[in-house]
């Protein structure tokens, strides 16, 4: 059986800056905070080769 290396770079890059915007979210008080949590946990998950 072949082990493919797969690239999470992108998916980890992604995860640190919607992760940072949640926070500018939180801490600026913005109403469509919600629209960032998606995009925080489908990263996480990506860059952790889950799905």
């Amino acid at each position: 059986m072949e082990t493919t290396n797969k690239n999470t770079g992108m998916w980890w890059l992604g995860f640190l800056v919607s992760t940072a915007a949640l926070i500018a979210a939180i801490y600026l008080h913005w109403e469509y905070l919600t629209m960032i949590i998606p995009f925080v946990c489908t990263s996480f998950v990506k860059a952790l080769d889950i799905i």
